[in-house]
C-alpha cells in the first residue's frame, strides 16, 4: 500500500513568511487513529483526493462519483458487503449570497474506518476532530466504540448545530411580529420575503433525509459493539422537532406576511378616507370660487367690495363647517 499523504493540522499557526500554497496535486487528507479504530477527513474533496480513495478502498466509482460531482446529491444509504455510504445534508449560512444553503456530507463508514467528506468546511466536525486529536480522554469517548458510534456522534452534533440556525429564524419573525406594527410594514415586505425563503430552503434541506435517517440506524448497526438503536432515534427525534418547528415557522411567516398586508391595506383605506374627506370638503367651497371668478355682474355681492368677500368667506367657512359635522355625525371620521 503506498504511503499515505501528508496530514493537516489545524491547531497549527504558521507565521506569514511560512505559508504555502498547496498544492492541489497531492492528496490532502487528515487521518486519525485510535483504539483501532481509523477516522479520515477530507474537506472539499477534488480528483486527486477521489483517486487516492480508488487507490486505497475498494469503493464503487459511481460513489466515488457522487462524491467528486458539484451537483448535490439527494440524501441516501448505498449499502454494500463491506462498507456503507452515506449523504446527509446540513444547513449553512452562507455570508457571500446572505442566503441559507445547504452543505453536502458523504460518509464512508466499514469495520474500524470511518471517512467523512465534506463538500464545504463544517465547524461540528473541526471541532469534533481537534478535540479527539488533542486529548486522549476524547478519543477514548468517540473511538473507542467503533465507527458506528463515531457516526452517530458527528451526526448528533451536526444536529445540534442546526438548532442556533433554527433560533435565529425565530428571533427573526418574533422581531417582525413586533415592527409590523411599528410603522414599518412597507419595509418588512422585503424581511419577510427572507425569512420565508429561508425557512423554504431549510425544509428542502430537511425534509428528503427524513427516509434516510430512519434507516441509518440498521445500516450501520453492524460496526458497533452495541446496540445503538437509542442514539439513532435520539437523531431522528431531533430531526422531527426541527421538521415541527420549521412548520410552526412556515404558519408564522404565513400569518406575519397576512397581517402586514392588512396592515398595509388599512393604512391605505385610512388615507384615501382622509384624502375623500379633504376633496368632499373643498368641493363646495371650489364651486362657490367658480362662480365668481366667471366675471358675471349679475351675482350676489358681485359689486361690494370687501363686505362681499367677508360673507362669501364666512359662507365658505360654515358650509365647510357643516360638512364636516355631517360626517361626524355618520361616524365617517
Amino acid at each position: 500500500m503506498a504511503s499515505l499523504p501528508n496530514i493537516r493540522r489545524h491547531a497549527r499557526r504558521t507565521s506569514p513568511s511560512a505559508l504555502v500554497a498547496p498544492d492541489r496535486d497531492r492528496p490532502d487528507v487528515q487521518r486519525l487513529e485510535a483504539h483501532g479504530l481509523t477516522w479520515l477527513n477530507i474537506e472539499e474533496p477534488t480528483e486527486a483526493e477521489t483517486a487516492w480513495l480508488a487507490e486505497h478502498h475498494d469503493f464503487h466509482p459511481l460513489d466515488l462519483e457522487d462524491v467528486l460531482s458539484r451537483r448535490r446529491q439527494r440524501s441516501k444509504i448505498d449499502e454494500y458487503d463491506d462498507y456503507v455510504f452515506l449523504v446527509l445534508h446540513f444547513p449553512r449560512f452562507d455570508k457571500r449570497t446572505g442566503r441559507l444553503q445547504a452543505t453536502e456530507l458523504n460518509v464512508f463508514i466499514g469495520p474500524g474506518l470511518l471517512i467523512t467528506i465534506p463538500k464545504e468546511p463544517l465547524k461540528p466536525i473541526s471541532a469534533l476532530w481537534s478535540r479527539c486529536e488533542q486529548r486522549d480522554d476524547a478519543r477514548f469517548d468517540y473511538m473507542s466504540k467503533g465507527s458506528g458510534f463515531l457516526l452517530y456522534e458527528i451526526v448528533d452534533q451536526m444536529f445540534d448545530y442546526c438548532f442556533p440556525i433554527l433560533d435565529k429564524i425565530g428571533f427573526k419573525l418574533d422581531t417582525l411580529e413586533d415592527a409590523i406594527f411599528e410603522g414599518q410594514s412597507n419595509v418588512l415586505v422585503r424581511d419577510i420575503s427572507n425569512v420565508k425563503q429561508e425557512i423554504i430552503n431549510y425544509r428542502k434541506i430537511i425534509k428528503p433525509q427524513r427516509p434516510t435517517l430512519r434507516m441509518l440506524e440498521r445500516a450501520v448497526q453492524r460496526y458497533a459493539p452495541e446496540d445503538l438503536e437509542i442514539y439513532f432515534d435520539d437523531i431522528v427525534d431531533k430531526n422531527e422537532r426541527i421538521w415541527d418547528s420549521l412548520e410552526n415557522y412556515k404558519e408564522v411567516a404565513d400569518a406575519l406576511e397576512a397581517t402586514n398586508e392588512s396592515v398595509i391595506t388599512h393604512r391605505l383605506n385610512d388615507m384615501l378616507a382622509l384624502l375623500t374627506i379633504i376633496s368632499a370638503v373643498i368641493l363646495p367651497l371650489t364651486l362657490i370660487t367658480g362662480f365668481y371668478g366667471m366675471n358675471i355682474d349679475g351675482l350676489p355681492f358681485a359689486r361690494n367690495g370687501m363686505a362681499s368677500f367677508i360673507v362669501l368667506v364666512v359662507v365658505m367657512v360654515a358650509l365647510a363647517g357643516g360638512v364636516l359635522w355631517y360626517f361626524r355625525r355618520r361616524k365617517w371620521l
